[in-house]
């Protein structure tokens, strides 16, 4: 196992070294602990993201440990701030791997972030196991795509593309849309594999726009919707922007008329609260529901609430079932160590509270996704859809 060293192991003298070195599986670092660290925005305009997260992978540190750890180890969990910037996530992945040591990354929320991060777990070997980000760009250059020591137990904007675009045309009879979508590598990856799949389904796509975080007016590109004459608006973007379009669409008169689909917590009881008849009919595709009817997963959310004193968000829950896949690969592999943790990620049959986990040669999970829609103000759940990642050719 190979371990960062520290200044305060250069203090330690060269003959108590040479005793631990003696000893069988003897080694700088403390064989009870694993080091584990999270990658968030902690502040900034994803903050909320972040606490989630944050609060996800602390609640199954906690049971982890309570239940006496992994063969015998207690998780120890490390946190820093990527202010949902490339910039400050690589800093804080550094700071991670350089100053607290650790041997395990789950991070980011944003895929711009995670993209960033990648060569830098890459270049120091330590295993970066994503939980959030969605951009297909991720496991495209992981695996056997190049990066080693990156995998992802989420589902991808392409898994979520096909899935929304052929319920929307086959169950909804939708064909003319609208775009109106974060102005980020999510929102814009989201739109182009949307694109890709649209032909298919004989739909087309009237208008595209892209929002800028932060905006509150979307009056003009609205009404241009509207009069436009789509059927759904595609929206790939944040969760705090969601409620402000929902109330704005019903000022124009396009509540009932024009549906949204896509991926921006439409599922939330605040966002639907926000403008109930603008979300009437909302379609989205999750990794994950509160509302998923598994013992687990409903343990989970009940255990959530009953610590943070609010419901688990999808951030929350992928934070914590990723905690839990790695800890079930560690055990798997006997050790932390990093390599046999890895080959054990890539063999693994994980059993999560949404199903089965296994992971591709791109280091992908393969996951099945929930398709909801919101009927009469409540979130309903459609079924679990999957789909196999079609990669470019090499």
């Amino acid at each position: 196992m190979t371990h960062n060293i520290t200044r305060r192991l250069l203090c330690v003298s060269a003959a108590v070294l040479s005793i631990i070195g003696a000893m069988p599986g003897g080694n700088a670092q403390a064989a009870d602990t694993i080091k584990l660290g999270l990658v968030a925005p902690m502040s900034g305009p994803n903050a909320r993201y972040g606490a989630f997260s944050m609060h996800g992978a602390e609640l199954a540190v906690k049971d982890i440990n309570a239940a006496g750890g992994v063969n015998g180890m207690q998780i120890e969990l490390f946190n820093a701030d990527s202010q949902g910037t490339p910039v400050e996530g690589v800093s804080a992945a550094r700071r991670l791997i350089d100053q607290d040591g650790v041997d395990f990354l789950i991070g980011d929320v944003s895929s711009s972030v995670t993209l960033a991060i990648q060569p830098v777990a890459e270049d120091a070997e330590v295993l970066l196991l994503n939980a959030a980000s969605s951009n297909p760009k991720i496991t495209y250059q992981a695996g056997v795509g190049g990066f080693k020591w990156t995998y992802r137990n989420y589902p991808t904007d392409e898994n979520r593309a096909l899935v929304i675009t052929k319920y929307a045309a086959e169950k909804r009879g939708f064909t003319k849309f609208a775009v109106l979508s974060v102005d980020s590598d999510y929102g814009r990856s989201a739109i182009t594999f949307t694109k890709k799949y649209l032909p298919d389904y004989k739909g087309e796509i009237l208008s595209e726009d892209y929002y800028k975080e932060g905006e509150v007016d979307f009056r003009s590109v609205l009404a241009k919707i509207r009069d436009g004459g789509a059927q759904a608006i595609i929206m790939y973007g944040l969760a705090d922007t969601t409620p402000i379009i929902a109330r704005q669409m019903i000022e124009l008169g396009m509540a009932g008329k024009v549906t949204l689909i896509g991926n921006g917590e439409f599922n939330t009881e605040k966002t639907i609260k926000s403008g109930p008849a603008a979300l009437e009919g909302a379609v989205e595709a999750a990794a994950w529901l509160p509302q998923f009817d598994s013992p687990a997963s409903k343990a989970f959310v009940e255990k959530f609430t009953t610590t943070y004193s609010e419901a688990p968000n999808n951030h929350a829950y992928v934070h914590w079932d990723t905690v839990n896949l790695l800890a079930a690969a560690i055990k798997q592999a006997g050790s932390a160590d990093k390599v046999k943790v890895r080959d054990a990620l890539s063999a693994i049959k994980y059993q999560s509270p949404v199903g089965e986990v296994t992971f591709d040669d791109h280091n992908q999970a393969r996951l099945p996704m929930i398709l909801l829609q919101i009927e009469n103000g409540t979130p309903s759940i459609k079924g679990a859809y999957s789909a196999d990642i079609q990669y470019p050719a090499n």
